[in-house]
């Protein structure tokens, strides 16, 4: 009777609810890291390892080898970005992610297969078209829905997947490139991401608002009284904060895209380093933002965001300077773990500044318009450092605008407001 009583008082059917929100929630998370993996890690950021056997094997400039990324994200960013976010906010973006990582290990393997520069680049707008299909921008709505007072955390942590395959795509593509070539190499990373993250998309649950939405009261990963109210869009797009936002993160990340483009391109063929040493300086980077992922995701949950974005994007413009003069490996590693800290806060404060300054609601359309404006200059700022390499032989003028871009960016975050943004005060 008194085992009754217990029983009684202490409701089973509460208790097996939260079960299956506890794994969805984490199948969510591993889906995510995985996605990162595939789609940033080898995809994105392995892809620039094999710039130099390209130029050293078609005769290709500095400039075309970085025009591919440019030509892909410029083609498909303005046609195609808007459009995913309006996709993500109607449909959900589980189907538009197993569709971009399907897209993202076909171009790798057709970036293998080619020897013109009109094969390079449109594959290289397949690769674009993944990116934008299943990179930052799905997955940084997939975890805000999901998640709520522990969105920093749940992104940090999927995040880390960019920096585990930042890490492995160096090592990775050098073991590939021994062993069959760099093209056999590329081939192989193409099936290895869909291998990779295909399978969770394809038996993520669908996101449920309503049953969620009554666990996460319980379990407390979400709370929903909190979400700032929707802004109206017209309104929102015509914010100083949007404005500010926006030229902020265009800034770094196009100071930290072509940075990545041409580190092994400078290493190899400006300061002579070998294979084996340009991809520990490579993996470096990607370990250092792991640590960067976690370190920024917590004190985004600690500390008022903006701050937080503020010393992220002066880090960036110190780790420049650290580069140009790394005449040993060891100051080139110092690089690596300033500049891997400084990249792995950058790109997960974007959606979480952004989250907190206009809300969730609309935040597919909000990030597709940043994330378009982002690829942009991460796709121009490259090609004018090329540019700049080719002409002058030397990487010091384009590390100079580089480190100019970073500092404006910070400026630019020094005048975000600090408080989320409501209808009644659009343009703070």
């Amino acid at each position: 009777m008194t085992d009754a009583r217990r029983t009684t008082s202490h409701p089973e059917p509460d208790q097996t609810a939260r079960e299956p929100v506890s794994r969805a929630h984490a199948q969510a998370v591993a889906t995510s890291f995985l996605a990162l993996f595939s789609i940033s890690g080898l995809g994105f950021y392995g892809l620039s390892f094999f710039f130099d056997f390209m130029v050293r094997e078609f005769g290709w400039t500095l400039l075309q080898v970085t025009s591919g990324n440019a030509f892909g994200k410029i083609l498909v960013g303005p046609l195609f970005g808007f459009g995913a976010g309006w996709i993500i906010d109607r449909f959900g973006p589980r189907r538009l992610m197993m569709a971009g990582v399907v897209a993202m290990g076909v171009a790798l393997f057709g970036l293998g297969s080619i020897g013109t520069l009109p094969g390079f680049y449109f594959f290289y707008a397949l690769n674009a078209l993944g990116f934008v299909c299943a990179g930052p921008l799905p997955n940084q709505v997939l975890l805000s829905r999901w998640f709520d007072r522990n969105r920093g955390r749940a992104m940090s942590v999927a995040y880390l997947g960019i920096g585990v395959g930042w890490a492995v795509a160096p090592q990775m593509a050098r073991v590939l490139e021994q062993g069959y070539g760099w093209h056999w190499a590329l081939k192989g990373m193409g099936l290895v991401a869909i291998l990779i993250a295909l399978p969770l998309l394809i038996v993520l649950p669908p996101w449920d608002p309503g049953h969620l939405g009554q666990a996460d009261r319980k379990t407390t990963i979400a709370s929903p009284g909190t979400e700032v109210p929707a802004l109206p869009m017209k309104a929102l797009f015509g914010s100083r904060a949007f404005f500010l936002l926006a030229v902020a993160s265009m800034c770094s990340i196009g100071a930290v895209g072509a940075t990545n483009q041409h580190l092994k391109l400078f290493l190899i063929l400006d300061r002579g380093y070998t294979q084996a040493q340009a991809a520990s300086v490579l993996s470096m980077v990607g370990m250092a933002s792991l640590g960067g992922r976690l370190l920024v995701g917590w004190c985004a949950d600690r500390f008022p965001k903006k701050y937080v974005m503020l010393i992220v994007y002066f880090l960036v413009a110190a780790a420049l300077p650290l580069l140009y003069r790394s005449s040993s490996f060891a100051l080139a590693l110092v690089f690596a773990v300033v500049f891997g800290v400084a990249v792995g806060g950058d790109y997960l404060m974007i959606p979480l500044m952004a989250a907190e300054l206009f809300g969730v609601r609309v935040l597919g359309r909000l990030l597709g318009i940043v994330l378009t404006a982002d690829g942009i200059a991460e796709a121009l700022a490259p090609m004018l450092v090329g540019h700049l390499r080719d002409a002058t032989k030397s990487y010091a003028s384009g590390f100079g605008v580089l480190i100019v871009m970073a500092l404006v960016g910070a400026l630019a975050v020094a005048m975000l407001p600090r408080n989320p943004l409501s209808p009644t005060r659009p343009r703070e």
